[in-house]
């Protein structure tokens, strides 16, 4: 099927500038880390092993393999961030981390599933349509978190937006809105296939109208400094976004409609 060709094709491309990013910039060192080989041994490491799988991605031999070790990666930084939700676990940015990583890490599930059962016809056993559920939840989950940041961040998000579109404040707190709509569509069941599909188109227009122009804007916004910060947001959105994808590809055999029961 073209649309799940296309959000693996994308998966890859994500994953692989993630793997890039992990090598040019300090990113997701190991907790409590003192030893600097260690935490070298971990960032070039997991580099090279995130490049190698999106490499795999492409190639169907390899692909399922592939889903699987970007999977296990994305979960061990799900546990890396864990940590840091407690030093303030009322505080929306101490959360961040976590659902991005959550976020490609339900990604890569649902690619693996793809992958491993598109090949046996339409029908999945139950077991897999459990894991896929579960994996709806908590994509579904992680849309209403973005939303809420919307609302926490107001004015920040508000910057964010384009300065050519009118209310910049009205859609910062309209797409809020629209996260968590759609994250609530995909946890209850309602429209999920849409749901899924406008999160997606949502995630991909944040980085071409934000973060794509903030590399051409002069002066540079504050927000898009240092160079670091816009290179590693930049990716961050298209490895979101390339999950979304994968999570809408993953209903592609389901109707327009409410979810099954």
């Amino acid at each position: 099927m073209r649309v799940v060709a296309f959000s693996q094709g994308l998966f890859a491309i994500a994953s692989a500038s993630l793997a890039v990013l992990i090598w040019v910039v300090t990113y997701d060192s190991p907790p409590g880390g003192q030893s600097s080989f260690w935490r070298e041994a971990w960032v070039y490491g997991s580099a090279l092993l995130v490049l190698a799988a999106s490499v795999g991605l492409f190639f169907s031999r390899t692909a399922s393999t592939s889903a699987l070790t970007i999977g296990a990666y994305q979960a061990i930084r799900t546990v890396i961030h864990a940590p840091q939700i407690f030093s303030g676990p009322l505080r929306v940015g101490t959360w961040y981390g976590f659902f991005e990583a959550v976020t490609a890490l339900v990604g890569a599930w649902l690619l693996y599933v793809i992958l491993r059962w598109q090949s046996r016809g339409p029908q999945m056993p139950i077991a897999v349509e459990r894991t896929v559920r579960v994996a709806l939840v908590l994509f579904g989950l992680c849309c209403v978190f973005y939303g809420w940041s919307h609302f926490a961040y107001a004015d920040y998000t508000a910057s964010l937006v384009p300065t050519l579109l009118p209310a910049r404040l009205g859609l910062a707190y309209l797409t809020g809105l629209g996260h968590c709509a759609a994250g609530i569509g995909l946890t209850i069941g309602i429209l999920p296939r849409l749901a899924a599909t406008l999160e997606a188109i949502m995630m991909t227009l944040f980085g071409l109208l934000v973060w794509v122009p903030s590399f051409f804007a002069q002066p540079r916004p504050l927000w898009a400094t240092p160079p670091e910060h816009q290179w590693t947001e930049l990716v961050t959105t298209i490895v979101l976004a390339a999950s979304a994808w994968v999570v809408a590809a993953s209903l592609s055999n389901r109707s327009w409609g409410f979810a099954r029961r």
